[in-house]
C-alpha cells in the first residue's frame, strides 16, 4: 500500500548536499511506488516556538507563519524525512525551529512511524552526526507509535555538489526504495 512520505529539507543553500540527499531519497520512495512531497525550508518564515503552550489546547500554534502547515503535513505523513546539514555537530537552527513548532502535534493523532534523517557535513567522522541524530532522536522520543528508521551520513562534504559520487545517495536512495 502507498504511504505518505514527506521529505522535509533544512539548508537555506542552493544545490546544498542535504537537498541531494533528500531528492536521492525521495527518488527511492517514489520509485517504490509512494506518495512523495519534497519541502524546503528556503522559502518559509519559521519563528521561534513561544513556549506559550497554547498549541496543546487548541491543537494549533498562536504564530501565525509557515511553521502552521508545516506540522499538519509532518502529522498527516505516514513516513517523514529530515534532510540538514549539520552546523556545530547538531542540526541545523532552521530545522529545530520546526521541530520545535510542530509541538502542536503532540497529545494529537499523528500518522508517522518513521522517521529519517539525511545529514551532510563538512566533517568527515561519523561522530559528527551523533549530535544531530541526539536532537532528532529528543523530538522523536515525545511521540510513542514513531521510531528513527534510519540515519544516512554524508560527511566530508562542503561545497555545493561535493556529494557527488558520495556512497550516502546511493543509501538515500535505497532507504527511499525500501519504505514499506
Amino acid at each position: 500500500m502507498p504511504k505518505k512520505v514527506l521529505i522535509v529539507t533544512a539548508s537555506l543553500r542552493a544545490g546544498s548536499n542535504s537537498d541531494a540527499l533528500a531528492e536521492a531519497f525521495a527518488r527511492g520512495a517514489r520509485e517504490a511506488g509512494h506518495m512523495v512531497e519534497v519541502i524546503s525550508l528556503k522559502d518559509k518564515q519559521i519563528a521561534f516556538c513561544h513556549g506559550c503552550l497554547a498549541c496543546l489546547k487548541t491543537g494549533c500554534c498562536v504564530i501565525r507563519d509557515d511553521a502552521i502547515a508545516l506540522a499538519e503535513k509532518v502529522g498527516q505523513a505516514d513516513v517523514v524525512a529530515f534532510a540538514t546539514p549539520v552546523y556545530y555537530y547538531g542540526l541545523s537552527g532552521q530545522l529545530k525551529t520546526l521541530l520545535d513548532r510542530c509541538n502542536s502535534l503532540y497529545g494529537r493523532d499523528y500518522a508517522f512511524r518513521d522517521v529519517y534523517l539525511l545529514a551532510s557535513a563538512a566533517e568527515a567522522e561519523e561522530s559528527a552526526v551523533e549530535g544531530s541524530v541526539k536532537g532528532l532522536q529528543g523530538w522523536i522520543d515525545c511521540f510513542e507509535k514513531a521510531a528513527l528508521a534510519g540515519t544516512i551520513f554524508a560527511g566530508g562534504v562542503n561545497n555545493p555538489g561535493d556529494i557527488r559520487n558520495h556512497p550516502a545517495l546511493e543509501q538515500a536512495y535505497e532507504a527511499g526504495k525500501s519504505i514499506q
